[in-house]
């Protein structure tokens, strides 16, 4: 297929090197372009415009946040004017259900075809063609896009022809995470105030009730402080329990967790830890036990 993306941070230059050693012909554009250069090596054509990459079938967003898709997207020469009419918009970063909707009437008001596709995995998913996509959006648009989805991903879920669905369901499992990180935190500077090793503690509870790879991903690095470099910064995390909080608004769904959250992610940021993984608030409960 002929593919666009729009976007090459950590999780879109592993999305762009596997769609490569698919064989699918890429275009890429960033905003700093050294790194859509980057990819010229292994194949890739590099956009000057964003819309160069929108010049075939399909064009992949993967932004940090609703203000950069909106730019992407409705600013001028974005991919709602520069798509051609059948293409489709893989949306694929984490953003608001009420811009989901937004994108999905207007490609549609356009003759384009609009794809919900979040992802949950860290960069070293992305890199490894390890993702796991939550696919949403009509059902022939989702079946053209499944080569991609193959090309990047280990497994993906349709969930509803409603394209944002696959939102809700992104900002659900990241506050989720956000939550198993807190209380891995939390158990852990007890643990530790009572003088017992992290790590066997970790091995311990992974080893029996707690196997899931959330808890050994995050519950590592919980034990061994390491925070920096990010693989998903802090304000990122904020802005997703933040995200997360505003469905709850629209449906009437209380989310006193989520509501927490955001305030530890708030007492992160204003302790100066902008730079650092969004696990780093798991952090915390032993600086507030007065830990080392």
């Amino acid at each position: 297929m002929r593919i666009g993306l729009i976007g090459l941070g950590q999780m879109g230059t592993g999305i762009a090197a596997n769609l490569l050693k698919a064989g699918h012909e890429l275009t890429v554009y960033n905003r700093t372009r050294a790194k859509a250069d980057a990819l010229a090596s292994q194949g890739a054509k590099v956009a000057d415009h964003i819309a160069d990459a929108c010049r075939g079938d399909a064009v992949i967003t993967m932004l940090s946040n609703d203000d950069a898709v909106e730019s992407a997207v409705y600013g001028d020469g974005g991919v709602l004017a520069s798509l051609p009419k059948g293409a489709i918009h893989i949306s694929s970063s984490t953003i608001s259900v009420a811009l989901s909707k937004r994108l999905a009437e207007h490609h549609a008001g356009r003759g384009q075809r609009y794809v919900a596709a979040p992802v949950f995995g860290r960069p070293e998913a992305a890199a490894a063609a390890k993702l796991f996509i939550v696919a949403a959006g009509p059902p022939e648009a989702v079946k053209t896009a499944m080569p991609i989805f193959d090309a990047i991903g280990q497994r993906t879920f349709t969930v509803s022809e409603d394209a944002p669905a696959a939102n809700i369901i992104k900002l659900s499992g990241n506050f989720l995470i956000a939550s198993v990180i807190e209380s891995l935190g939390e158990a852990m500077a007890l643990v530790g105030k009572a003088g017992i090793d992290k790590h066997q503690y970790l091995e311990l509870m992974t080893s029996t009730l707690f196997g899931a790879p959330v808890y050994k991903t995050y519950g590592t690095l919980i034990a061994d402080e390491k925070f920096s470099p990010p693989g998903f910064a802090a304000p990122l995390g904020l802005k997703d329990v933040r995200l997360t909080l505003a469905a709850g608004d629209d449906l009437r769904v209380p989310l006193p967790l989520a509501s927490l959250l955001r305030d530890r992610y708030l007492t992160l940021l204003a302790n100066g830890g902008d730079n650092l993984d969004w696990s780093a608030i798991g952090g915390l409960p032993a600086k507030d036990a007065g830990s080392k």
